[in-house]
């Protein structure tokens, strides 16, 4: 990370210390825009926190940063989900979308495919989200009610 880039990030997170946030509030914030990250569908999340920010009145850049942090989860995750979800549905594991096996398809039979790996994947990561935002909502909790900006606001929640 480059100095100027650190000032920079530095800069703005004092800002929404400055916003009047409680640790809670910002810590739900953080898990719901961390886990709603990992979603397996590639671009769904980014359009999702900004509803949920919108719609719950969360902090958008935070929602967005901790969105941003988790893509990397997002992709490493993707296989994994799609295995827990056929395992869930009791489905044959099927090879993940090689060119052999879509050569061999129709654009229906390609599309059928990854509509099933995707609702596999995404049952999967349903069943796993709600505790892990419960999980990280205590933890970041914790965390954050250390930060004495933050800490002062604590009422306001």
């Amino acid at each position: 990370m480059t100095e100027r880039l650190e000032i920079r990030v530095r800069r703005n997170l004092l800002r929404w210390l400055r916003q009047g946030i409680s640790p809670r509030r910002l810590a739900i914030t953080l898990a719901l825009g961390f886990a709603v990250g990992c979603i397996p569908v590639l671009g769904l999340p980014t359009v999702l926190c900004a509803a949920l920010a919108f719609g719950l009145r969360l902090n958008l850049p935070a929602i967005q940063a901790a969105n941003y942090a988790a893509m990397p989860f997002q992709l490493a995750l993707i296989l994994p989900f799609v295995r827990l979800g056929e395992r869930i549905f009791r489905a044959t594991a099927q090879p993940v979308l090689s060119t052999g096996a879509l050569a061999h398809l129709s654009a229906s039979g390609v599309a059928l495919r990854v509509g099933a790996l995707t609702g596999h994947a995404l049952v999967a990561w349903l069943l796993l989200a709600a505790p892990a935002v419960l999980l990280m909502t205590a933890s970041f909790t914790a965390m954050l009610r250390r930060i004495p900006a933050l800490a002062a606001t604590e009422s306001g929640d």
